[in-house]
């Protein structure tokens, strides 16, 4: 009898712990925007619903009326815990994009448990972008047709959305600097409804051509920083393709632009000299309000002791000339 209840303790403590593990997390209302940590905020301005949808790193969603207050977090992501991403899959930089009546999110997955390189003395985790897919806005989004979208031997991150000139569809991503040494931006063909990729991805520009980002190396000698980070893409006015990425000016988080001469993601891109939003600024987006007001969002970033602290912020932008201008910061 007192193994029987001995038995039947250890399974209700089992069942209570596991429990505790699947709590969902706690849905907050009316959080104004600068309380909310986040990396990496990307922003959908959706017509149908009439809301606002605010994704990043952490796999969770917010929704907001207004920009201002906001709901949230909701876990949105579904992933298959039998893939490569393993049970847990790390979130980071996740996007939504609205495309052919369906909602696609671009995101890149890291499995901790599985290392695929060591290069110079840095460990480099199985780590790609992917895209997972829902009829609704707010998920849940699911895996689709393929497995992998790129080579599982080759880290990639803050994959993006875009339709060149050829009407095709394209991820843009980063092959990350801990392998690639000097970190890249690629482009890859995605299927026709996205279900996966097309061929192999093609170099469009390194982080050592941009101008302004700079750390020291091994000697002390200036060059040009390794990190590419956060590619989003966009038409100026005059039909210019441009492009917003991230790296560093040694320990300041920076936003440069560039320019592709041929108007597709083949470029060749021009660098601008100098960077376009404040120093401890970046991975930036442009959206248009529901009123249709252009705004970039980006995160402000502090490191404390190599604790990062991130925070959502808005800044006006101009696109209807030739350049991107980066304005006043936009307070909702």
């Amino acid at each position: 009898m007192k193994k029987a209840l001995f038995i039947t303790w250890i399974f209700l403590v089992f069942s209570v712990a596991l429990m505790a593990q699947k709590k969902p997390k706690e849905i907050r209302k009316n959080v104004p925007v600068d309380s909310i940590v986040l990396s990496d905020p990307f922003i959908l301005a959706d017509k149908k619903t009439n809301m606002y949808y605010m994704t990043g790193t952490g796999g969770m969603l917010w929704k907001s009326k207004n920009l201002k207050l906001w709901e949230g977090p909701f876990e949105v992501a579904k992933t298959d815990p039998t893939s490569w991403m393993g049970p847990k899959p790390m979130i980071w930089a996740a996007e939504i994009h609205n495309y052919k009546n369906k909602y696609y999110y671009f995101a890149t997955f890291t499995n901790q448990a599985v290392t695929i390189d060591t290069v110079n003395g840095n460990t480099v985790e199985r780590r790609a972008s992917h895209v997972l897919v829902s009829d609704k806005p707010d998920g849940p989004f699911v895996p689709m047709k393929d497995a992998t979208y790129l080579p599982a031997n080759k880290p990639t991150l803050d994959g993006t959305f875009w339709i060149d000139k050829d009407g095709k569809p394209y991820m843009v991503y980063c092959y990350e600097w801990l392998q690639a040494v000097d970190g890249t931006i690629e482009k890859i063909e995605l299927k026709p409804d996205l279900s996966g990729s097309v061929g192999e991805g093609k170099l469009l520009f390194k982080a050592s051509d941009s101008p302004w980002s700079r750390e020291k190396d091994k000697n002390g000698k200036d060059v040009p920083n390794r990190v590419t980070d956060g590619p989003y893409l966009f038409k100026t006015g005059t039909n210019r393709l441009g492009m917003i990425w991230t790296s560093w000016i040694y320990d300041v988080y920076t936003q440069g632009v560039a320019y592709s001469q041929s108007g597709t993601l083949d470029g060749p891109w021009i660098q601008e000299k100098d960077p376009i939003t404040p120093p401890n600024y970046g991975h930036g987006m442009l959206f248009k309000t529901l009123e249709g007001k252009l705004l970039m969002s980006l995160h402000s970033h502090k490191d404390n002791k190599g604790k990062y602290h991130r925070v959502p912020h808005f800044f006006e932008v101009d696109i209807t000339g030739d350049k991107l201008i980066v304005g006043k910061p936009f307070i909702p």
